[in-house]
């Protein structure tokens, strides 16, 4: 029996601030709204503008680097795998939800000193300048420290 795969790549940005919550057991839960645009043609050649809404969900120790660093705004690199859900609101009615449960994030672009976006530059632009980075990557798997290049079979 084969194994199916739910894997979802999306790059987007925030439409609102990260709403970060703690459990009792001390685990982070934080939710963002992530608006990935796409843009076509229809036929009489306009340009047609089409933005998709994802919320995505973020456990653990990526749950707080994600509270802590992203913004309103911010562009950002998500990969994880979609997660259905069904619910009783307080009337009675059955809702249903789709979510994206992120297992890897990246921030793209970079805060300029006003606190703003930027973008980041390209490795032929020279800097002088020193950056403070903030984490630009987190995963929520570990394959081990023991792992090197000798390892790799080619």
């Amino acid at each position: 029996m084969s194994r199916g795969i739910n894997k979802v790549t999306l790059v987007g940005n925030l439409g609102n601030d990260p709403e970060t919550k703690i459990t009792p057991a001390g685990m982070a839960i934080c939710r963002i709204s992530l608006a990935t645009s796409s843009v076509r043609k229809d036929k009489d050649g306009n340009q047609q503008e089409r933005t998709e809404w994802h919320r995505v969900v973020f456990f653990g120790k990526l749950g707080e680097i994600a509270g802590e660093y992203l913004k309103k705004g911010s562009q950002c690199y998500i990969e994880g795998s979609l997660r259905y859900g069904k619910y009783t609101d307080k009337d009675g009615v059955e809702k249903y939800s789709t979510d994206i449960i992120a297992n890897e994030m990246q921030m793209l672009g970079s805060k300029s000193a006003d606190g703003g976006q930027r973008e980041q530059r390209s490795s032929k632009q020279q800097d002088s300048a020193p950056r403070r980075e903030a984490p630009t990557a987190a995963r929520t798997d570990d394959f081990g420290a023991d792992f090197s290049d000798d390892d790799i079979p080619f």
